[in-house]
C-alpha cells in the first residue's frame, strides 16, 4: 500500500427530500447497530450521520433536490466489502434494492455489484479477490 500524499475524504454529504428514510435504508444495509448522530445545537435540527470505518455519511434535508436523482451515476459511493456474495442475499432480503448491475467479476480480482438506494443515487459494492487481496493483505501487514 502506499502512503497517503493528500486529504482523506471525511465524509459525504447525501442531500435528500426524506433524508431520514435514507439514513435508514445505508444504516440497514452498512451499519445495522448504527443510531442516529445528534444534530447541532444551534436549532438547525438533528442529523443523520453514519460513521463507517473513518468516514462519514451525513444525510442533509434539502430543498434544491428532487426526491429522485436525475444522474445517478454522476456520482457513485463505492463500498468495499469481504464478502459481496452475503452482503448482496443480505441487501435483497432486507431493503430488496433494484439492482441496477448484478455482482459480477469486472476481471481476475475484483467483484463488482450495483444497486440504487432510495433516492435514486448508485451504491457500488466490490470486492478485491484473488491475487489483488494477497497483496493487499501483505501490503498492510508490512506498513
Amino acid at each position: 500500500m502506499t502512503e497517503a500524499t493528500g486529504p482523506r475524504v471525511g465524509g459525504i454529504v447525501l442531500g435528500s427530500t426524506d433524508p431520514e428514510r435514507l439514513w435508514e435504508w445505508y444504516r440497514t444495509a452498512f451499519a445495522p447497530r448504527a443510531a442516529a448522530a445528534a444534530g447541532p445545537e444551534d436549532g438547525e435540527g438533528p442529523a443523520h450521520v453514519l460513521e463507517l470505518s473513518g468516514t462519514y455519511v451525513i444525510f442533509e434535508s434539502r430543498d434544491d433536490v428532487g426526491r429522485k436523482s436525475v444522474e445517478p451515476g454522476r456520482i457513485l459511493i463505492n463500498f468495499e466489502v469481504t464478502d459481496i456474495h452475503g452482503m448482496a442475499r443480505r441487501l435483497t432480503e432486507r431493503l430488496n434494492p433494484h439492482w441496477v448491475r448484478p455482482v459480477e467479476a469486472v476481471d481476475e480480482d475484483v467483484l463488482l455489484g450495483t444497486v440504487e438506494d432510495p433516492d435514486g443515487n448508485y451504491v457500488q459494492l466490490f470486492e478485491v479477490t484473488g491475487k489483488s487481496a494477497d497483496q493487499t493483505a501483505a501490503d498492510s501487514s508490512a506498513a
